[in-house]
């Protein structure tokens, strides 16, 4: 692992020599490079995760960092947050099971207390990891990994941060940080792996670290009312003959408000029919004639989106009003974003957005949806 540490060290050397050495030519307003070394613990989260966790894991965080001061709308009416884009390196410290996994993931942090010199930060971002490692029946055996038995899963991070302002070039910070890697049962076996850590790290800025900000009179947007109607599909593995691929159709009807200029509250309800479901009850003679019925689930639900542009940003939590079969524990969980192909105030449609989300329960994933949905 010491040797990876030192690869991005020498890496994060690089970036900042290259950013600095042109910065008499170029503006890098608000441009940062941050890298943090953690130290953490893979969790068990489920009695069904029996392979042998070892003491300690590291990871290396290498997140290129953007401060937004005013050159879009936006930029004001979210307080001008900073974005970045991150790189992970994470050893498991276990080579022969859980192996080694490098992410890649958008991420967006928000301050929770911001001071001259020392603020407290929260850093969110959900991207895709490829992990080296994963459960095979055949050469390279690994049939202990029963967490993992995908190349290429889901990337969800959680970073809070302490952080001291040094001078406009560089900070130092101390924090925790959770991450998660899971294909959303698009392959069995598949519990995920979560590691939880703590980390101490960097961030250099070539230009500064406190651009000015670019303020302008920005008309105040309408706590509007919205009717939003989202259609999706889930890839997930059915426990029947040929363990085949099956789709999930999910959709959802939502009302929401706007909140604060930047900020969505919605709640609705959503409903789901589940193939692999009923490939499962088929296969094993199971409410034989009503499988279709115990098929299908849905569920209440309230969150939050906060948007960013053109991107949306979105937690929600659900409760069944029912459950398929293969029931799980009564409440559920939503992390996605959304692309918005458009965002208007006046119009019959004002919203027309593409998503991705994370279906969950606790810290386990169900499946990963993708749709489309439109808002009036």
């Amino acid at each position: 692992m010491f040797r990876f540490v030192y690869k991005f060290i020498l890496m994060f050397a690089l970036c900042a020599s290259i950013t600095a050495f042109g910065q008499d030519s170029v503006q890098h307003k608000g441009f940062g490079i941050e890298m943090n070394v953690i130290a953490g613990k893979i969790i068990r989260h489920s009695v069904k995760f029996t392979a042998p966790v070892p003491p300690i894991s590291a990871a290396v965080d290498l997140n290129f960092t953007w401060k937004t001061y005013g050159r879009k709308d936006w930029n004001q009416r979210c307080n001008f947050p900073t974005v970045g884009v991150g790189i992970m390196f994470t050893d498991y410290m276990s080579k022969n099971i859980f192996g080694r996994c490098v992410g890649v993931y958008p991420n967006i942090q928000v301050p929770f207390v911001k001071g001259e010199r020392v603020e407290w930060t929260c850093r969110f971002g959900i991207g895709a990891a490829y992990v080296n490692k994963k459960y095979s029946l055949a050469p390279d055996y690994d049939t202990l990994n029963t967490a993992i038995s995908s190349h290429v899963n889901a990337f969800p991070v959680l970073v809070s941060d302490v952080r001291y302002h040094v001078n406009h070039h560089w900070d130092v910070q101390a924090g925790v940080n959770f991450t998660h890697i899971s294909n959303a049962l698009f392959s069995e076996p598949n519990l995920g792996v979560n590691m939880v850590g703590g980390h101490v790290g960097v961030r250099y800025f070539p230009g500064t670290s406190n651009p000015e900000y670019i303020l302008r009179e920005l008309p105040k947007l309408k706590n509007r009312w919205l009717l939003d109607v989202r259609a999706g599909i889930a890839h997930r593995r059915a426990r029947a003959a040929g363990n085949p691929v099956k789709a999930a159709y999910i959709g959802a009807i939502s009302v929401s408000r706007r909140w604060n200029s930047r900020n969505k509250v919605y709640a609705g309800i959503d409903a789901g029919y589940h193939d692999d479901v009923h490939a499962f009850l088929i296969n094993y003679g199971v409410e034989y004639g009503h499988e279709k019925q115990h098929s299908w689930d849905g569920g209440f639900f309230a969150g939050n989106e906060f948007v960013v542009g053109r991107v949306g940003m979105l937690g929600s939590v659900g409760v069944y009003y029912r459950q398929t079969f293969l029931d799980f524990a009564p409440v559920y969980e939503k992390l996605g974003v959304k692309y918005y192909l458009r965002n208007a105030e006046k119009g019959v449609v004002k919203e027309w957005f593409l998503s991705a989300m994370l279906n969950t329960h606790g810290i386990v994933a169900e499946y990963a949806e993708f749709g489309m949905g439109v808002a009036f």
